[in-house]
């Protein structure tokens, strides 16, 4: 039988003098990756190229912002005692569903500004988007983070003793969720671009909604699975708005196919 047990080589990556983060390289690579395929996408949609440029910085402005603050509002206990550690984005401590909301966010006020179709901007973002969460899935792999229970599969992450929760302490394997949702990702990023591509005539925000609700399914089974939920009382957070995700894109799907009716859109000019 097949055997991978996944270790982390540690957070940094030393250069001579220089201290790289694996995180942040991540993040960055993720970052340039969406932007070129973004461009390149845009092309099907004869948007100019152009424009997905001026998002990304938008988009950082508002994705990361809205990724630290969501983690730190809703592990508040902590942070309230350990203020000089807020900023310190690189250790880790991000959440994906606060940047989506924080870019959505950003993505409504450049839409506006440019007088640009809000769908049709996240229909160009979407794949860009999940195609980013899988590469920021392995932040978490080398920061030692984000891992589920327990486990004595054959596919398993070693997690060193210093970063595993007390009650688990006794534990060296974990479910390596960060895999798990990377490979999720992976098969909404082929599933998006495919139509994004193949289907020119959906309607504007089909694509978005899609990949809001195939995103979702896999969160909402794979959170379960994870030791380090942030929570509201007994409630996984990251299934709550998952929940939200499913429903509001079967919302949405129904009202462009079924009710034959445009979402509501910004008001724009021919590009």
């Amino acid at each position: 039988m097949l055997a991978f047990v996944f270790t982390s080589p540690g957070a940094e990556i030393k250069i001579g003098p220089l201290t790289l983060h694996w995180y942040g390289l991540i993040i960055a690579s993720a970052i340039l990756l969406g932007v070129t395929l973004a461009q390149r996408l845009a092309t099907y949609r004869r948007v100019e190229p152009e424009v997905m440029v001026d998002l990304l910085v938008w988009l950082v402005l508002g994705a990361i912002p809205g990724a630290r603050l969501y983690y730190v509002l809703f592990e508040w206990p902590y942070y309230s005692q350990h203020l000089d550690q807020i900023f310190a984005i690189w250790r880790g401590g991000i959440a994906i569903h606060g940047a989506i909301l924080g870019g959505i966010v950003a993505t409504l006020f450049f839409s506006r500004r440019r007088r640009i179709s809000f769908w049709q901007l996240a229909d160009l973002v979407a794949p860009c988007l999940v195609l980013g969460q899988a590469m920021g899935r392995w932040g978490n792999f080398f920061n030692s983070e984000a891992f589920g229970d327990p486990t004595d599969l054959p596919w398993k992450l070693l997690i060193p003793r210093e970063r595993r929760p007390l009650a688990y302490i006794d534990s060296a394997y974990f479910h390596p969720t960060f895999l798990y949702e990377c490979l999720w990702n992976l098969m909404v990023f082929c599933l998006v671009l495919t139509l994004f591509r193949r289907f020119p005539q959906l309607k504007r925000g089909t694509v978005f909604l899609i990949y809001a609700i195939a995103y979702s399914l896999g969160r909402l089974w794979i959170e379960g699975l994870r030791t380090d939920s942030l929570m509201l009382g007994p409630l996984r957070i990251a299934q709550v708005v998952s929940l939200v995700g499913i429903v509001g894109g079967g919302m949405g799907l129904v009202w462009l196919y079924w009710l034959r009716r445009n979402l509501p859109d910004i008001k724009t000019v021919p590009l």
